[in-house]
């Protein structure tokens, strides 16, 4: 299996996908990333192959979401991370569109104690599928935007868009 990637443009600026190809050519996104992302690749690895073709279903999804045609995303994903933050980000994956919780609602829904939140926003921090997993939509207890790996100003804009007042 290869690693593959192509790049976007969008409304957060240049984004950066990987992936794993599979059988058939397609690939199951690896990473969503953007520039100034926090822990996140700026560039492509040595070894990763360009191949627009076999993200292009995740381009096109992407492209969709930022029209504000598309509330969730159907693709393959392979994104490589631990046991426990696997467990938070599928409790991202269940948060709707349009919809915010806090740090320790989720810890909760993630069958955590919601005294994980340290633990909880390490593993929301450390989410390589950004947008695709909607790690934007979790808030700070008081509900302040707190952390977002890719700024602040973009998670902002994530959460203007959900919310109808961009279009």
């Amino acid at each position: 299996m290869s690693t593959v990637f192509t790049r976007m443009d969008s409304p957060l600026g240049p984004l950066l996908l990987s992936g794993v190809r599979q059988d058939g050519g397609v690939a199951a996104l690896a990473t969503v990333t953007a520039p100034g992302q926090k822990g996140a690749l700026a560039e492509p690895s040595d070894d990763w192959e360009y191949d627009p073709d076999a993200l292009a279903p995740a381009v096109a999804q992407l492209t969709a979401y930022f029209a504000g045609e598309r509330t969730s995303f159907d693709l393959p994903l392979a994104p490589v991370g631990t046991e426990f933050r696997r467990r938070v980000w599928a409790a991202l994956d269940d948060i709707p569109y349009g919809v915010t919780v806090t740090y320790g609602q989720l810890a909760v829904a993630a069958g955590l104690s919601p005294r994980a939140v340290r633990a909880v926003g390490g593993a929301v921090g450390a989410n390589p599928l950004l947008v695709v997993r909607p790690c934007h939509r979790v808030m700070g207890a008081n509900g302040s935007l707190t952390g977002f790996a890719a700024g602040v100003d973009r998670k902002r804009w994530l959460l203007e868009l959900e919310s109808g007042t961009l279009f």
